[in-house]
Formats: structure tokens, sequence, C-alpha cells
């Protein structure tokens, strides 16, 4: 829904409250036509109800509304004397239109010193309830919001089990898009798993989906910079085909989409490029700052066989061990065609005149099937450089060498046609672009070799139509030969290189996705440990970004509490003497 449709909707409200209450405002001492100014009425009848003018901001803020408007309404009845539990039920679940029937056919009388406060304890309780809800919907929509680390994506820069807590406001905070949803939650119902707003995923012109709100954003006092960790809606998240069928689609709302966190390597105005792994921002490595710890993937063969014990002393939580196979067995082609059969990644890592070393995600039961032997004296393992270097030192190691990718890859970006992935440029994980980032307002040339890059830009995310006819472009039927961008785009990716699904598959996040900008952990927890263990001590209570290497402020966090404790307890003994 546009601007100008939701200001008609919102005008179309105000007389439907005007003509339910226009009675009761007279009976208030008011006149008539202030139940139909929109903003106004509202004001007035804060005074009539005895609650503070400030409630009427609450009333138009998105998902804060729709927990004040019922309160709003139970505040009118009681106001003029319908203080029953039957009125106050009639009020919320008729959405109002009770009103109707007290404005039209009951007599009532304004009571204009009505006591405020809750008769009965369970009222009172409601009440308590009901503000705090208020209050932490607030806070997390438009201030600060908690998150936790789910995957390994930026292992070692951030781990998973960090608990964070995400500023809303450095970016500036985004309103929500999907008017009618539960607060506090983002896109399910905990427990009955359902969706937690309304909105229909089947067809984008109905009814639920016009009462989207148009994307705005507060002022920030901070740009988006290059080496940011940011935290985004993931905006594949409907389209992606690793997820979904090619003939199919599930349409979300974006701010209900998932969310991701990932590391901004490149913002608007950019040209970015992938070489060996090494990130390059106009011409230049990207120099990430001293708390990153970038991992890549290492293939380390050893002297003598791999043992658990040698794995934690290097605290390596990824990696893949490797299967051997008998040259002739590998030859004859079986064991390729089987595994690309069950949609098993491989590539050969080393062979010799007696076996071939391959490396993928296999599992026990597929060696077993294909009866292999696992090796034991070489495997692939997710490293920072400085790991990497401490195990070149160590005497059961032969070799540590980095492992790069070549040729095409399946599936990266932006080499998709109709969901399927294809490969019709060189690119990879390791080595892709230069790639331009999109800038609002800036313009690129188009044609046949580069329209693949902004296909989703141009069709999902700026609501144009697109289509080739020969060697034409036409975007909303008009042929073209150049496109202006309506929005920023940035490039988000994994510190964890080797395990991370990022803008390297999926390609640009627009502006309108942005989240906001993790500024602290308050907590860690590591689900592989045991006991007090679990929880990750040196990481509580430690800020995200920052120069030099985090420090955890939890024993000034724990001296703070300890003497609020102790002076309450002074405070009270003073009291009371």
């Amino acid at each position: 829904m546009s601007a100008t449709q939701w200001l008609i909707f919102l005008l179309i409200v105000q007389v439907i409250h005007g003509l339910g209450t226009w009675k009761l405002y007279e009976k208030a001492g008011r006149k008539r036509w202030e139940a139909f100014v929109p903003v106004y009425n509202a004001i007035v009848l804060m005074k009539i109800i005895g609650r503070p003018t400030w409630w009427t901001v609450l009333l138009f803020v998105p998902i804060i509304n729709l927990l004040m408007f019922p309160v709003v309404w139970v505040e009118t009845l009681r106001s003029f004397g319908r203080n029953s539990t039957a009125d106050s039920w009639l009020g919320a679940l008729t959405f109002g239109f009770y009103l109707y029937y007290i404005n039209y056919t009951q007599e009532v009388t304004h009571i204009s010193d009505r006591d405020l406060t809750p008769r009965t304890k369970t009222g009172d309780t409601i009440s308590s309830l009901l503000f705090a809800v208020i209050v932490a919907t607030l806070v997390h929509t438009y201030v600060m919001q908690p998150y936790v680390i789910p995957s390994s994506s930026l292992e070692k820069s951030l781990l998973t089990g960090d608990f964070l807590f995400v500023s809303k406001f450095h970016y500036g905070a985004r309103t929500p898009m999907t008017s009618v949803a539960a607060p506090m939650v983002h896109d399910t119902l905990p427990f009955i798993k359902t969706k937690s707003y309304l909105y229909n995923d089947h067809d984008a012109n109905s009814w639920e989906n016009k009462l989207q709100l148009p994307y705005f954003r507060f002022p920030g006092f901070e740009k988006i910079k290059n080496a940011d960790i940011v935290v985004f809606n993931w905006p594949r998240d409907t389209l992606f085909h690793m997820y979904l069928p090619a003939d199919r689609r599930y349409n979300k709302p974006i701010d209900k989409k998932t969310n991701y966190v990932k590391r901004c390597v490149a913002i608007p105005g950019d040209n970015l490029e992938i070489k060996k792994g090494v990130v390059y921002i106009n011409g230049k490595e990207l120099i990430l700052p001293e708390r990153a710890k970038p991992q890549f993937g290492f293939n380390i063969k050893m002297k003598e066989p791999i043992t658990q014990e040698f794995v934690d002393q290097y605290g390596v939580t990824e990696f893949n061990t490797l299967i051997q196979i008998e040259t002739k067995l590998w030859d004859n082609n079986l064991v390729q065609q089987y595994l690309n059969k069950e949609g098993y990644s491989f590539a050969v890592i080393e062979k010799d005149s007696t076996n071939t070393f391959l490396l993928g995600a296999v599992d026990k039961d597929l060696v077993d099937k294909l009866k292999l032997t696992s090796s034991n004296l070489m495997f692939q393992a997710n490293l920072t450089q400085a790991k990497a270097d401490e195990l070149k030192k160590d005497s059961r190691v032969a070799a540590v060498e980095r492992y790069l990718k070549t040729g095409a890859e399946d599936g990266i970006f932006p080499d998709y046609k109709d969901g399927h992935p294809s490969t019709t440029r060189n690119w990879n994980s390791d080595n892709m672009g230069p790639i331009y980032m999109p800038e609002a307002g800036k313009t690129v040339t188009l044609n046949l070799e580069n329209l693949s890059l902004y296909k989703i830009i141009i069709t999902e995310y700026e609501g144009n139509t697109l289509k080739v006819v020969g060697d034409d472009i036409y975007i909303n039927d008009v042929k073209t030969n150049s496109y202006t961008f309506k929005q920023n785009y940035y490039w988000m990716m994994g510190d964890n290189r080797n395990n991370s699904l990022d803008a390297r598959y999926f390609g640009f996040t627009p502006e309108d996705h942005i989240v906001g900008k993790p500024v602290f952990i308050w907590m860690s927890w590591d689900s592989s440990a045991s006991g007090l263990n679990k929880i990750r001590w040196d990481r509580l209570f430690t800020t995200v970004s920052g120069d030099g290497q985090p420090q955890s402020y939890f024993k000034f966090f724990l001296g703070l509490l300890v003497l609020y404790f102790v002076g309450e307890y002074f405070w009270k003994k003073r009291k009371a003497n």
C-alpha cells in the first residue's frame, strides 16, 4: 500500500470513529465535530477518558497501536459508566463497534473524575503486563533487539551461541512494514508454529497485503561502512533455489524475512572483486578490523593418523574427513556417478599410483555402502591463518595448504535461470567479479552480458517488469539500455568463508532489508560443552566492534549489581529508622 493509499485508509478510520462516538463527545462536554478531526480527535479523547495526551502518539505507532486500540475502547466505555466485564469484552471483541451501540441506543453519563486505579487485583495485573508489553515492544522495534547467532558463518569473529543486542538506531530504526502482527516475535508464533502476522503468501494483491506499510527509516547517526557486521533480512528468503522448487514460491513481507548476520564488505558505489579468496574493493585489498577472525579452507596432510586429541588441541570445530578409493575403482567412473546421483559435492585432493582421495560431505552410511576406506592421514579444516601457521609448526603435520576453488561453481551469484543454477560465468566463491554495488540515483548501462547481475534488483526489489526480446531489453514495456537504481545495495559475506551462505550465492542486500548493528554480547553459550563450561565467560558483556581485542565487562556489571543491592539495603534501613 502506498503512502497515499494509507492516508486515505486512515481518513476512513477517522470517519468510522467519528460516526461511532460523536454523541459520547457531546455528553462529555465537547463538540460533535471534534470526533471527526484526525489526530485532534484522539487528543480530545484522551482528555475525555482521563489519560495523558502522549498516549495519542502510541495510537499511530505500528504494532503498538494494535495493543492500544482495545485499551482505548475499554477506557472509553468505563468513562461512561460501562464498567462490567461483559462491556469490556464486547468493546474489545467487536473491534470497538460496541461503542456504536452505546453511542446511539444508550443513555450514559460521562464520569469526568472517575478513579483510574484498577478495581481488582486481576485488573491491576493485566494493566501492568500490558504496559510492560507496550514498553518492551517499543524498545524491541525502535531501540534494541536481542538476537542469537544460530550458525557458524561468522566463526571465529562471532560464535554460534552468542546472544547479541542489536541496535536499531545506529543506522536508523525501520518502522514495521507489516502492520498487523504479534508483538516481539518474528515470523512464527512460538509453540503453535504458525505465522505471527497477517499476510497472504499466495495472492500479492489480496486485502491483507494491502495493509502493508510503505518503507520508512528514521535518520541514523552513522552509515554502514566497509567491514561492519550487520543484521539484515535475508533478501532471497522467498526465492532462493536451494530451498524451493523452481515452480514454487513462498512470499513473505520484507520485515518478516529470516534475520541474517554477516559482515558488509562492499557498500553502495564500490566495485568488488574476489581473487583467490581475497576481497578487493575498488582495486585494493579489504583490510578487516583486528577483531575479525576470518576462516578459510586448508588441506592438512598428517605424518601420523589424526586423533580427536589433535583436533581438540587446535580447537578445530569444522573439518571434513576424506575417503580413499583405489585408482581402478575411481577410473571406472562408478563412484563419481553414484556421488553425483546422491547429490554429494566432492573434489579430487590428491592422486598417486595407489589411491585417490576425495573431499565431500561423505557420511558413514555412504562409506559402508561403497565399501570405501576413510583416510586418517589427510583432512580439510576451516581455520584462521594464525591457526594454520600454528599447525605448520607441529611435528605431526606434513603440510598445510590453502584450499581454493577453481572453475565455475554451480549456484554462484548471479548464474541461475528460472530457479535453477547454471554456470555461464567462470565464477566461484573464491574468484568472482568485478561487481558494481548499486547506489540510489546512479545509472548503469544494461546489456545481455550484465543483465543477470541486476535482474533481481529490477524485478523483485524495485518492482518493475523485465523481458528480453532478441537482443533488446524492455523494462515496464519500454525498450532501454540503462537502469537507474531506486535504493542502495550492500554485499554481505561471512567470515567463515568456506561455510557461509552469503552474497556470493544470494547477491545484493537492499537497504530496506537492513535491520541493525550488533553492538553487545551479553551471553555466549557453548552447547557442546558441559556444566559451567557451557558459558563462555570471557565473552560475557563484550562489545562487538571497537579497536583491539574484545574485553569482557562482566566483572564491572557484577560490581554495579552488588553496589545496587547494598545501597538499597542501607536505604531501606535508613527509612525504617
